[in-house]
């Protein structure tokens, strides 16, 4: 997992923060209480992503440390289920080995699946990005990490499957692809986690390698994004998932906004029959002065942050108490909060691709049909 760092991470001065904040202040149409409602009754989380036996999260709850047999383990099954579930999206193996580990050269593996408007151009498509990282820490020996962040990664897969179903129904539309340029994607990163201390070097492999790959990833002219890592407009980090009564603070200025979205969508839920986690708000900082902002958590947002991108980094502040234990397995998570964070992160990307929860709740994924090809490559 990350650390916390001795210095506060700046970076609000630079021109990429100052656009960000104004970008954030963009309206886009917001999903309705009772469409909010018939998300949680027609895609139900449960029992996907049930701890005991949910089939998104159960193959995650392994010792999965980075070049392990776990960590390919677990990474087959993420690849598999994009390719056989949802095959109009476009898989990219980020793969390279570190030579310089703790432990010495480490394979690693970052897996991003993508799913664009058919028919745009490279440099063209700004994407809405949610990451988490899949691999485990390897001490103690046998450590699970359900929390860190096996949860979430399965959530991930639970918030493709809707917004699938959502996106194809809209393109499907003569007009679904007019001047649209939003696409999402789905970071899984490798190696977050330190092999022996955390330090500059011993963390945040994946992210460190993907980000720097990105940055020096150039959009020729026409493009209206000058690199890849331009293309993302805004980069959801989720982390320290799944457990009772999580308080998740605003870290950011440039980002409160999107902040203040997710704060809506739970109280939408706590509001309504879908909730049954008993907790006090998980978004309580929704009225943090702007002069008081700070994060200390380094994790696999800061590679990114540090080049422009816009974060929100979903992370309780105290983590949970089965933090980096043993205790942090399966009997960790709380089914109703798993629950409610699914629908609380389902329609805010839902809200985020404009497509509401009529196209997602209107088409089971079994009957979609795209015009897209599915496609798997290697980043060179």
């Amino acid at each position: 997992m990350m650390r916390w760092s001795i210095a506060c991470l700046v970076y609000f001065f630079t021109t990429a923060a100052v656009f960000g904040l104004l970008r954030g202040v963009n309206a886009y149409k917001q999903l309705t209480d009772a469409e909010l409602m018939e998300l949680g009754e027609r895609w139900p989380p449960m029992p996907q992503l049930d701890p005991e036996n949910g089939s998104l999260l159960s193959p995650l709850l392994i010792p999965r440390s980075s070049g392990t047999k776990g960590a390919k383990k677990a990474l087959q099954f993420l690849t598999d289920f994009f390719e056989k579930e949802l095959p109009e999206w476009e898989l990219i193996l980020d793969n390279f080995t570190d030579p310089n580990t703790p432990h010495g050269p480490i394979n690693f593996a970052n897996l991003i699946a993508r799913r664009d408007p058919p028919g745009t151009q490279k440099g063209e498509v700004g994407r809405l990005v949610v990451a988490a990282h899949y691999d485990s820490k390897m001490l103690p020996e046998g450590f699970i990490g359900a929390t860190d962040s096996a949860f979430s990664c399965a959530m991930m897969l639970y918030i493709a499957k809707i917004i699938d179903a959502a996106l194809t129904a809209k393109w499907a539309e003569a007009d679904g692809l007019e001047e649209d340029t939003k696409g999402i994607e789905m970071i899984f990163f490798d190696g977050e986690e330190a092999m022996v201390t955390w330090t500059a070097t011993d963390s945040l492999f994946g992210a460190r390698h993907l980000a720097e790959v990105w940055d020096e990833t150039i959009h020729h002219p026409p493009a209206s994004r000058p690199s890849e890592l331009s293309s993302i407009d805004l980069f959801l980090l989720l982390d320290l998932l799944g457990a009772a009564g999580p308080r998740i603070p605003s870290y950011f200025a440039t980002t409160h906004w999107a902040y203040k979205h997710l704060a809506r969508l739970e109280a939408i839920i706590r509001a309504s029959a879908l909730a049954q986690a008993s907790s006090k708000p998980w978004f309580f900082d929704t009225a943090r002065s702007p002069s008081v902002w700070r994060s200390t958590i380094e994790d696999d947002h800061v590679p990114f942050m540090k080049r422009g991108v816009e974060v929100v980094h979903l992370i309780p502040t105290p983590f949970p108490g089965v933090w980096h234990t043993m205790g942090d397995d399966k009997n960790a998570l709380d089914v109703n909060v798993c629950r409610e964070w699914a629908l609380v992160m389902g329609g805010f990307v839902l809200e985020w691709m404009e497509v509401g929860v009529a196209a997602a709740v209107g088409v089971a994924p079994a009957e979609a049909v795209s015009k897209a090809n599915g496609v798997k490559r290697e980043l060179k």
